[in-house]
């Protein structure tokens, strides 16, 4: 049986690099050669231990180890189950992203519309069912939603297709208007794509939040109006003498950091809307009469990217984010947990991709 060059989650930390049986192809599956693969913070705090990892009393068990990690992947067409060419009117050579999540289909969520809050909650990378990108090769198994991805988007900016459709749902979620304050709260891979989306609904003003000055010139690039540094001024402050004493009217939180919570209550309009996409390692604890009794805010959580890929596509083929910058660092496979550490440092870096392929980094 061929076999290829996988990485394994087993533990926190622990993290090998094996080798695994190519998957079969079966009636609906497309299998393909992984041409780049992003880490999320999601798996670098998986890497390092996040609760939800084993499961406890407030978090169900999400990940499935023995499992192949990577939810931000992009591949080649290898071959191809029965049916699956007229279903997703594929064909052998084409480059194709399946979203993260399988949805069942069935279930009350998706018979609303809601497939990113599916029941079964099927997320290539965490679970055995669906296991991810981090390989030579990868099955998008029937039922995937796939795209076709134009072969004019170079491999290694198409592995940020999956966070900037995050991104882009996290910005309707904002509901945005023409004469609104938006705040964004950290310029990581999130970050950075909610400031190119949101700048799309031409808000009043714009402002990107971030402790790195280099990453707020990249948000500049982005859209943002203005930049702020809590580290060097207080922002709440700032934005509230900017907007006569009210404050932001959208504020959308991306840091998974829970001072950036407490900074957006503060921060944000009577009735203002809240947008929460993040990934948090410990439990947030704010006071929630600000929300209710004192400012009577509007809580959005976010989740994924529903409805989003078609849009984060023709972004990126359109150059409508500045994703040469985004895109900081490229790393061979085998520097998995090198790349893993940095995305958890994140001070010298945004977006990390990795290469099954070495020859597949500079396509």
């Amino acid at each position: 049986m061929e076999e290829m060059d996988c990485v394994v989650c087993h533990a926190p930390g622990d993290y090998r690099l094996e080798k695994r049986p190519v998957p079969k192809v079966e009636d609906g599956d497309v299998l393909v050669r992984v041409l780049a693969v992003g880490i999320c913070a999601g798996d670098a705090k998986c890497f390092a231990g996040a609760p939800y990892f084993w499961g406890d009393e407030d978090h169900p068990q999400y990940v499935q180890p023995p499992v192949i990690p990577g939810h931000e992947f992009f591949g080649e067409v290898i071959k191809l189950g029965k049916g699956a060419k007229e279903m997703y009117n594929l064909q052998v050579g084409d480059h194709a992203i399946a979203e993260q999540i399988v949805p069942c289909g069935m279930c009350r969520m998706c018979n609303k519309g809601s497939y990113n809050m599916c029941v079964p909650h099927d997320v290539y990378g965490f679970k055995q069912k669906t296991h991810g990108a981090m390989a030579t090769y990868m099955k998008y198994i029937a039922g995937s939603m796939i795209h076709k991805v134009p072969k004019s988007i170079p491999a290694w900016q198409a592995a940020y297709i999956e966070p900037l459709a995050c991104a882009i749902h996290a910005v309707e979620l904002g509901n945005i208007q023409f004469n609104d304050v938006v705040v964004v709260s950290g310029c990581g891979p999130l970050g950075l794509g909610m400031l190119a989306a949101a700048k799309q609904k031409n808000p009043v003003k714009l402002i990107a939040l971030d402790l790195y000055d280099w990453k707020l010139d990249i948000a500049k690039k982005c859209g943002a109006d203005l930049t702020l540094n809590p580290n060097k001024c207080d922002v709440v402050k700032e934005v509230t003498e900017l907007t006569c004493g009210y404050g932001c009217d959208v504020y959308i939180e991306a840091t998974g950091h829970p001072s950036s919570v407490k900074q957006g209550l503060k921060m944000i309009i009577r009735q203002g809307r809240f947008v929460e996409y993040s990934v948090f390692g410990k439990e947030t604890s704010v006071d929630w009469t600000i929300i209710s009794d004192a400012k009577e805010i509007t809580i959005q959580g976010g989740h994924m990217s529903p409805h989003c890929y078609p849009k984060a596509i023709s972004m990126i083929e359109r150059g409508q984010v500045p994703i040469k910058d985004i895109i900081t660092h490229k790393f061979p496979m085998t520097d998995v947990v090198k790349g893993l550490e940095m995305v958890n440092n994140s001070a010298n870096s945004i977006k990390v991709v990795l290469f099954p392929n070495a020859e597949d980094a500079n396509k």
